[in-house]
């Protein structure tokens, strides 16, 4: 299988949102391979399906007052924050070439960053039984949310690699509550180089669902919005 990786710096949620339809389409179309799609976004609280109002511990107001963006979006789960020094990773896949099960490609999905944590920072991470994404004991390292649309995934992941971890306080991460956050820089101690962390990832993805890396390039997105 032929994947096309796309890598990018800081993008604004929006801008990436747009970007993501446009290559679903372009998937649905045939016209594109699978893609991943490799960036960190602006400090953003993304509200899910089933996300609502009580998920949210501070007001929206107050929320924009800290600099946080606030957006409504079609994944599954419910309420999630990104910001700065977070791999975040959009995967633009035919479910065709994965069995057409969507419970499949979550789990390698969450193979993946499992695989990477333990390969590149030795960390141990797991499931857990009740939640779905990536754990260190009792503490979430990742959250994981999928879209589908005519037989094509969309969203994806979020890996807390060197992100600040306050923002999380003010809301209630995936309406779990009784359960914390926690970070390879809070673990290790030390910062990643995210455009390090980008490319090792994307060979542990393509590894673990046996693609093979047909083009990869940075997206310039000011200048390419429909990458």
């Amino acid at each position: 299988m032929r994947l096309r990786v796309l890598y990018a710096p800081q993008v604004p949620y929006t801008v990436a949102l747009e970007a993501q339809n446009e290559l679903r389409r372009r998937r649905q179309n045939e016209e594109i391979p699978d893609t991943l799609l490799l960036l960190e976004h602006p400090a953003v609280v993304t509200l899910g399906k089933r996300g609502g109002e009580g998920d949210l511990l501070l007001r929206r107001q107050e929320l924009k007052e800290r600099g946080v963006e606030i957006a409504e979006i079609d994944r599954g789960g419910q309420v999630t924050y990104h910001g700065p020094g977070q791999l975040v990773g959009y995967v633009i896949v035919n479910l065709y070439n994965h069995q057409r099960k969507l419970k499949l490609f979550i789990g390698r999905l969450e193979e993946t960053l499992i695989r990477y944590l333990k390969d590149h920072h030795e960390i141990e991470a797991g499931l857990s039984d009740e939640h779905v994404g990536v754990w260190v004991g009792d503490e979430k390292i990742a959250a994981v949310g999928i879209s589908i649309s005519r037989g094509v995934t969309m969203h994806g992941f979020a890996l807390n690699l060197n992100c600040d971890l306050e923002p999380f306080d003010w809301i209630v991460p995936c309406g779990i509550r009784d359960r914390g956050v926690t970070s390879v820089l809070r673990l290790k101690g030390e910062a990643s180089d995210m455009d390090r962390a980008r490319r090792e990832y994307a060979r542990c993805f393509a590894q673990t669902y046996g693609y093979s890396i047909e083009e990869e390039h940075t997206w310039e997105y000011p200048r390419n919005p429909a990458p």
